[in-house]
């Protein structure tokens, strides 16, 4: 009867949260524009309702803090007009064991507490601790493997992660050193890659650092006197993760204790883990010892992501805020930003932030208007339907033979012109070119640029004939 008895109960809990949220949404929905409210109001879930503590599930960090920022009050007022002014409400961000008081209401409100934060790594703190406590790895727990985009541009690097994380130390891959430019998820991969290796516990002992913090805390450990503990806390690492390590450049003394540490973990078969803007090689400024040890294990790089992989990038941040947006804004998006997944993700969040705040439709003309604020001139982009449809009227065929196995002369030419086209003015993989051209394979996609290069350098009819077309499509992007 009492395990009945605390079911019932339960039961009862369970309701009254959800009735008490939907009561509180009925308020809110009177309130807000039609987007903002299902864009920033319907992808909130209630938890639990404990007395007058309301917990609510939110999407993502991004999440929490555009809430936070622009609808605290809506939010206060409504909690307190359904629940009473000692009412308080709490954030869970969804898949992080971490809760977000929002506000104890009272008469003397104030600001909403930020988020919680993880601890920096501070060496006079940590240096004393027998056992590194996993939120003082300086690790973000939102970074992991599968929100990671795969593609062609990140494959080594991704695999060579997901190895080291599964066995650090016991591969051949060390040091692992990723190289590429800004914002193309190198530090996503490194926090991914030493999350994997503490929650798989392969690791117990797990530090991220930048170099810029590296070389902080190693002057700090000066002027304390605390050398000797700063150096004893970094080579008790089972995993060092150490991020942008082109900023060590003409730090002498920084470069010295870095080797002695990078040389006691390597011994002691300890995994080491490294990120830089070029191949360790090219590194300037670095002592040449430093150097040949960073190039004593896998060097992987990461390059810009291609169309389909930026597409599939701005689909999952849409889907980790609770957003449907049309493909064709995606596509839009993906095809203007092309080299920095920042940026890409900065635009999106702009674009979802004009939509709300401006209460208008996310379409073409709104990300246009996002997008010229990122790049000078924003491009419709090519798509190789329309470079088909623009050389089939230059040739006067019907598209369909682009797609045929026939082999007359005119249409092999067509086709070929229409692939390279298709390669120099979109950024469709070569799988996806051949697929548009019938289901041919990459090797015919590569010949049939071949083909046509060659021929540009003797044929100076056809070489214009090519320079005539790009015009034109470049044109019809405009």
């Amino acid at each position: 009867m009492e395990t009945d008895s605390l079911l019932v109960a339960q039961a009862q809990t369970d309701t009254s949260h959800q009735q008490i949220w939907e009561r509180c949404l009925a308020l809110i929905r009177d309130q807000v524009s039609t987007l903002s409210f299902k864009t920033w109001f319907q992808p909130m879930v209630p938890l639990k309702l404990v007395g007058e503590e309301l917990t609510i599930q939110v999407p993502s960090q991004f999440f929490y803090d555009w809430v936070e920022e622009h609808y605290n009050t809506l939010i206060r007022n409504t909690i307190i007009a359904i629940l009473g002014q000692n009412a308080r409400l709490y954030y869970s961000i969804s898949s992080e064991e971490r809760q977000e008081e929002l506000f104890p209401v009272a008469e003397n409100f104030s600001p909403s507490l930020a988020p919680i934060q993880y601890a920096p790594f501070s060496p006079h703190i940590l240096m004393r601790a027998e056992h590194l406590p996993q939120t003082q790895s300086n690790l973000n727990p939102r970074y992991t493997f599968e929100n990671f985009i795969k593609g062609d541009s990140n494959q080594l690097a991704r695999a060579a992660a997901m190895a080291v994380g599964n066995n650090p130390g016991g591969t051949s891959f060390n040091p692992l050193v990723i190289y590429g430019g800004t914002g193309l998820g190198k530090t996503h991969l490194m926090h991914a890659l030493a999350n994997y290796a503490l929650a798989a516990g392969k690791a117990k002992r797990v530090v991220y650092a930048s170099s810029e913090k590296f070389t902080v805390d190693f002057v700090e450990a000066i002027q304390t006197d605390k050398v000797t503990e700063f150096s004893n806390f970094y080579r008790s690492m089972d995993l060092l993760v150490v991020d942008d390590i082109q900023f060590f450049a003409g730090k002498e003394k920084t470069q010295d204790n870095f080797f002695h540490t990078f040389n006691t973990l390597y011994q002691l078969g300890k995994q080491i883990v490294l990120s830089s803007d070029v191949p360790p090689k090219e590194l300037k400024g670095l002592d040449e010892r430093l150097i040949s040890r960073f190039q004593c294990g896998l060097t992987a790089d990461i390059q810009p992501p291609d169309l389909e992989t930026r597409i599939a990038i701005l689909q999952k941040k849409s889907e980790e805020n609770s957003l449907e947006l049309p493909q064709g804004v995606l596509e839009f998006i993906a095809a203007n930003v092309t080299k920095n997944i920042r940026e890409l993700e900065g635009c999106l969040i702009s674009l979802l932030a004009r939509a709300s705040l401006e209460n208008r439709e996310i379409n073409i003309d709104l990300a246009r208007d996002v997008l010229r604020v990122v790049v000078n001139e924003v491009r419709t982009p090519i798509t190789i339907e329309q470079i088909q449809r623009t050389v089939c009227e230059f040739f006067d065929l019907p598209e369909d033979l682009l797609r045929a196995k026939t082999r007359k002369q005119e249409v092999v030419i067509a086709r070929q012109v229409a692939m390279y086209l298709a390669k120099d003015l979109t950024n469709a993989s070569l799988k996806t070119i051949g697929l548009h051209f019938g289901g041919r394979d990459h090797s015919t996609v590569i010949h049939a640029y071949q083909a046509v290069e060659d021929r540009t350098q003797t044929d100076t009819q056809f070489r214009q004939n090519i320079e005539h077309l790009k015009r034109k499509l470049e044109l019809s992007s405009r």
